[in-house]
C-alpha cells in the first residue's frame, strides 16, 4: 500500500471520543496514538483502509501551530468501494446526514455527515480527475 502524503490535520475538543467515533462509526484504524499525562492526545494519526489517513490532536494542547485550529471546522472528503457499508454504520449509530446518499453527475455515489464536533465528512466513489 501506498504510504499517504497528504494528511488533513484535525483539532477536536474530546480527541479521544473522536478516535473512538473515527474507529467505531466510520471505519478508521488507529495507527499511532499519544496522550499526554492527562489524557490529552498529543497526536494521533488513524489510517483509513484503503489508503490515506488522518491526524488529530487535541484543542487543549497549545504548543503547536496548530494550537489556532478550531474544533469542528474542517471538511474531509474520503474516497471508498464501500460507500453503502459505511452510510449503513452512520445510519445505525444515530448521525445525522447533511446530505443523504446520492449519485452525482460526475460519478459518484456519496453522502456527507458530521462527526460529534462538527467537522464535515464526505464519503464517496469518486476518485478524482485522471
Amino acid at each position: 500500500m501506498t504510504q499517504p502524503t497528504v494528511w488533513p490535520a484535525l483539532r477536536y475538543d474530546d480527541a479521544p471520543a473522536a478516535i473512538r467515533f473515527l474507529v467505531d462509526v466510520f471505519g478508521f484504524r488507529e495507527a499511532l496514538v499519544v496522550p499526554d499525562e492527562r489524557g490529552d492526545i498529543r497526536h494521533a494519526e488513524l489510517r483509513w483502509p484503503e489508503g490515506g489517513a488522518v491526524m488529530l490532536g487535541s484543542t487543549k494542547r497549545t504548543e503547536s501551530v496548530h494550537a489556532e485550529m478550531k474544533a469542528g471546522v474542517t471538511s474531509v472528503y474520503v474516497v471508498t468501494d464501500d460507500v453503502d457499508g459505511v452510510y449503513a454504520r452512520v445510519r445505525r449509530a444515530g448521525f445525522e446526514l447533511a446530505e443523504d446518499l446520492h449519485d452525482t453527475d460526475f460519478g459518484s455515489h456519496t453522502f456527507t455527515t458530521r462527526d460529534p464536533e462538527g467537522n464535515q465528512w464526505t464519503f464517496g466513489t469518486y476518485r478524482g480527475a485522471p
